[in-house]
């Protein structure tokens, strides 16, 4: 069987849950509206007040966009799944979901490497902080933190559509690009090298900048005064808590993807190829709320928004 003959995947993870997947149903739903809202509310925040027009703020928002794009590429694919008797899925969706699941993953750990960059020279070079991180070098910094991702991951999938597939069983609940991979008839030598090089550049480069940049900032901290230590407590916080989140969903993705979990009972594989809802779960609700949480300026911003809002309805 070639990608020809394939008009459509199946997802075997999923198994019968009877009246409890009306249940599933409403929560998997009341968290993506939870999602959409805190994302959503905190964008328009930072918009249309002009006093966050700042680099923290901006890739804070841009953040917070990429939670909505990558919530949007799971949740609604999970809540029609969840409901349908038969869990098909034609090969252009797939695809798709492929591209928005790897793209967001992407986008998210640029952000939080560009992000930790600018807390560098927050703290690092604070007098040097409005020169250094111009509104042009920030706008720069977004367009590439956006459009690298998505064409690297453009062709990834390229290479995984182009693949003779000998089968169309994908034991997942949603589309997963090595397990496509999984599915050629041929030598696939040629996308482990293309996948190895962009792992390089999309996870191994930022992960080395996050490193040194936090390395100077610890530095700093120890031979800087209090209020050093205290600006740097306050504000890398919460970028800490982001990047540990996403380490660990990302690791146990990664784990569970490598597993081979065919003897293991269906509804147990149900709970560990839910490791990228995990991930996906907790970064785009996680954020909005740490950040809205820890950040003064953000948590000020909001109760003015949501206060303006209720008066106008009132």
């Amino acid at each position: 069987m070639n990608l020809t003959n394939v008009s459509y995947f199946i997802l075997s993870a999923y198994s019968d849950a009877g009246v409890l997947k009306y249940l599933f149903f409403l929560f998997v739903l009341f968290l993506y509206v939870l999602i959409i809202c805190f994302n959503l509310v905190l964008i328009v925040v930072i918009c249309v007040n002009r006093s966050l027009h700042e680099p923290m703020y901006m890739f804070l928002c841009s953040l917070f966009v990429n939670e909505l794009y990558g919530s949007s590429g799971l949740f609604p694919f999970l809540l029609v799944q969840i409901l349908s008797d038969v869990h098909n899925v034609s090969i252009s969706l797939c695809f798709l979901q492929v591209f928005c699941l790897y793209s967001y993953g992407s986008v998210e750990f640029f952000t939080l490497a560009v992000m930790s960059y600018d807390r560098y020279v927050a703290i690092c070079f604070p007098l040097q902080y409005n020169t250094l991180m111009t509104s042009n070098k920030t706008i720069r910094l977004i367009v590439v933190m956006w459009c690298y991702p998505f064409l690297t991951v453009m062709i990834l999938v390229s290479m995984t559509a182009s693949l003779q597939l000998c089968g169309n069983v994908i034991n997942k609940i949603y589309c997963d690009n090595p397990s496509i991979i999984k599915l050629a008839c041929f030598n696939i030598t040629f996308n482990n090298v293309y996948g190895i090089v962009n792992a390089f550049f999309l996870f191994i480069f930022p992960t080395m900048l996050i490193f040194f940049t936090y390395m100077s900032i610890i530095k700093v901290c120890i031979y800087g005064s209090k209020l050093t230590r205290q600006k740097a407590v306050s504000t890398c916080t919460p970028h800490l808590i982001s990047l540990f989140n996403f380490f660990l969903g990302s690791f146990l993705e990664l784990l569970i993807s490598r597993l081979n979990m065919n003897g293991v009972p269906n509804r147990f594989q149900v709970v560990g190829h839910s490791s990228l809802a995990y991930l996906i779960t907790c970064q785009t609700l996680f954020n909005p709320v740490l950040y809205g949480l820890k950040m003064s300026t953000i948590r000020t911003s909001c109760k003015s928004f949501v206060g303006k809002i209720l008066h106008l309805s009132l």
